[in-house]
């Protein structure tokens, strides 16, 4: 099996996943125009890849030469690597597929499918301060950050509050006692 993803390095949302059977040099291109379809006309996005026969091959390059989109060769054209979808490989095959059963194509493409819409749906990112990708991808998750800081001022205040209210045995002992007082003799 072969799966192939798109993820926007900017809000890490994946914006086209495929699973075939066979390898086919044609799939990226076929996902980077899909992924394309959301941005405003006469955009050419930048695609940063590694410099693998799915990336360089006729039907990507092709692309590159009318127009549609800039290929970027990770680590050749510019220093910086691929990471994010790197990272986001491992993350789906060790935080979730490696924990289920793979016993068919169909359970696998029913697994990565859940994986990817809890990835951008679901699951806020630690680097957007609780925004999940698709909210930063839409724009719609700016109150994200507010809402979550007032949360946390809330219920920090209620720890606070529910700690200083508690009450043992043992302290009710120790505030009970007369106050100790230090003596100190001096001897010169």
């Amino acid at each position: 099996m072969y799966l192939h993803a798109i993820l926007d390095n900017f809000s890490r949302r994946i914006l086209a996943w495929r699973l075939k059977d066979t390898f086919e040099t044609g799939t990226t291109a076929e996902l980077l125009k899909e992924a394309a379809k959301g941005l405003p006309e006469n955009t050419v996005p930048s695609a940063v890849m590694d410099s693998g026969v799915e990336n360089v091959n006729g039907a990507v390059n092709e692309l590159v030469s009318d127009g549609t989109i800039q290929r970027i060769l990770a680590q050749v054209d510019i220093v910086e690597s691929n990471s994010m979808i790197e990272a986001w490989w491992r993350q789906l095959k060790h935080q979730w597929l490696y924990l289920n059963e793979l016993d068919s194509a169909n359970s696998l493409r029913k697994l990565i499918d859940f994986y990817v819409e809890q990835h951008n749906s679901v699951v806020p990112h630690f680097a957007f301060q609780g925004q999940t990708p698709d909210e930063m991808y839409l724009g719609n998750g700016a109150k994200v950050p507010v809402d979550l800081k007032e949360k946390r001022a809330t219920a920090r205040a209620a720890r606070l509050a529910q700690n200083r209210a508690l009450s043992c045995d043992l302290c009710r002992a120790k505030t009970s006692e007369p106050a100790l007082v230090s003596i100190q003799n001096n001897t010169s």
